[in-house]
């Protein structure tokens, strides 16, 4: 915790690999939708770099008030207002968007989280937007690293119903809602940034 902002260094420590992919991707001037935007960090560093795009935060309640912290601190006019947003409610609070980001929440949702999360991908993003969700993946059911299994370990510990999903689960609901794959992209820290383009 900053003196008046929540602080992850996790996103300090990611933050830049992902914009270095995300950049490649988010080229035309439009709406991204943050899923899981956390302490806000994220946000406010993206919307700082991509000043094309207007960056929609969103996630439970619980963590609006650190987000608002961390767009007061910027000052970003293209940073918005965080909305509360619980994947499993429907409608979303947001009409629609060019573009959708999520950094390290289907592990940490239980899988029946996930399917709703990306059927509500389904229907808010535009058509030929872009998808994209970082964080650790399984590949044909295997570990990519051995620290990757040890965290899997202490998130079904913590939660039975939280896990590193597998990417050949994901990209069944991905195509079931209209997206296909458009690039996987290795990040440090055996971690994974999948982009989708929405076809259909």
């Amino acid at each position: 915790m900053l003196s008046d902002r929540p602080y992850a260094p996790a996103c300090d420590n990611n933050k830049a690999p992902i914009l270095a992919v995300i950049k490649k991707v988010f080229l035309i001037p439009g709406m991204v939708l943050e899923i899981g935007s956390g302490t806000g960090q994220h946000a406010a560093y993206f919307s700082k770099q991509l000043p094309h795009l207007i960056w929609q935060p969103t996630d439970k309640a619980e963590s609006l008030p650190g987000i608002n912290a961390w767009r007061s601190h910027t000052g970003h006019k293209n940073l918005k207002p965080p909305l509360e947003l619980d994947v499993t409610q429907t409608p979303w609070p947001i009409l629609g968007a060019d573009y959708i980001f999520s950094a390290n929440t289907v592990h940490i949702m239980s899988w029946s989280r996930v399917e709703a999360f990306f059927a509500g991908v389904d229907k808010i993003l535009a058509l030929n937007g872009i998808f994209c969700l970082y964080g650790p993946f399984n590949y044909a059911g295997n570990y990519t690293s051995a620290s990757n299994a040890q965290f899997d370990v202490w998130l079904k510990q913590r939660d039975p119903q939280s896990g590193i999903r597998d990417f050949d689960a994901l990209n069944q609901l991905a195509d079931t809602a209209g997206l296909r794959l458009y690039k996987d992209f290795a990040m440090p820290a055996n971690n994974r940034t999948l982009v989708w383009k929405k076809l259909v």
